[in-house]
């Protein structure tokens, strides 16, 4: 049988694969279930993330972000750095021996990942609980917008998910990770089955680069974006296609103003 590398499975799933290499692959998952398993997550998460986010990939690209200015800014950045070269190799010697000592940090986990790990491990403690399910109930929902809007340092309106059978059950103040600003609020949502999914909200992160993400993670599924303003994880244990809708819903309303994903929420 002919070897199938991981870049052909790759290029597979992403529907780039020329007819006789398509045909070739397709035998070899059809004998290995473990590829094909792989192959059918890497095809999930696509459909996810094109299903959410579709509508962020046909926005008009901002001037700051066309190819030419980007290009240009390279550039003039690359003219710049050589007069830093010299200082920098003097500098090296000293970041060797601070680098050993650091390695724990640079071997540490995306901020993505570690901002995903927070919202599950949140959502797991808290969608169990009956009276202490939420600081602020979701009939006082203004104080709430506002209160989380105040600890976060944007402005945080409350999704409504009623077209997609869930209300408000309110919300509550997190510590968060340093690099989103230290604090997280989450917001919690139920359906006549008793069903919850959760809103975990940072501040954005330093950098301010979008960012899309699905994670299957402790039993739950969780979907992550980030943009210049705040990053988002919406978890829960529905059904594929139900969190998808519910996720979607609250992209799109935390989004709604956002220009380049950088301008303030309007609410």
């Amino acid at each position: 049988m002919t070897q199938i590398t991981r870049d052909q499975l790759t290029a597979y799933a992403d529907g780039q694969l020329p007819e006789t290499e398509r045909i070739a692959v397709e035998t070899y998952l059809s004998a290995n279930p473990d590829a094909a398993a792989e192959v059918a997550l890497l095809l999930r998460q696509t459909d996810a993330i094109r299903t959410l986010f579709g509508p962020a990939g046909a926005e008009t690209v901002p001037v700051r972000l066309k190819p030419r200015r980007l290009a240009a800014e390279i550039g003039r950045r690359r003219i710049r750095s050589w007069g830093r070269a010299a200082a920098a190799v003097v500098l090296v010697g000293l970041g060797l021996g601070a680098g050993w000592l650091a390695r724990p940090l640079i071997e540490a986990q995306p901020a993505s990942a570690m901002l995903i790990a927070d919202a599950v491990n949140a959502h797991a403690v808290y969608v169990a609980e009956n009276r202490h399910a939420v600081e602020v109930g979701g009939d006082d929902s203004e104080h709430l917008s506002t209160w989380l809007s105040n600890r976060l340092d944007t402005r945080l309106g409350m999704p409504d998910l009623v077209a997609q059978g869930f209300t408000l059950v309110g919300g509550r103040l997190l510590p968060g990770e340093p690099g989103a600003g230290g604090r997280a609020a989450q917001l919690m949502y139920e359906n006549a089955a008793s069903d919850r999914v959760t809103i975990y909200v940072t501040a954005a992160l330093p950098d301010g680069t979008p960012a899309y993400q699905f994670a299957s993670y402790d039993g739950a599924e969780a979907f992550y974006w980030a943009n210049a303003r705040i990053t988002c994880t919406v978890v829960g244990t529905l059904p594929e296609e139900q969190m998808k809708a519910v996720a979607g819903s609250v992209y799109s309303q935390l989004t709604e103003g956002d220009v380049g994903a950088g301008r303030p929420y309007r609410g």
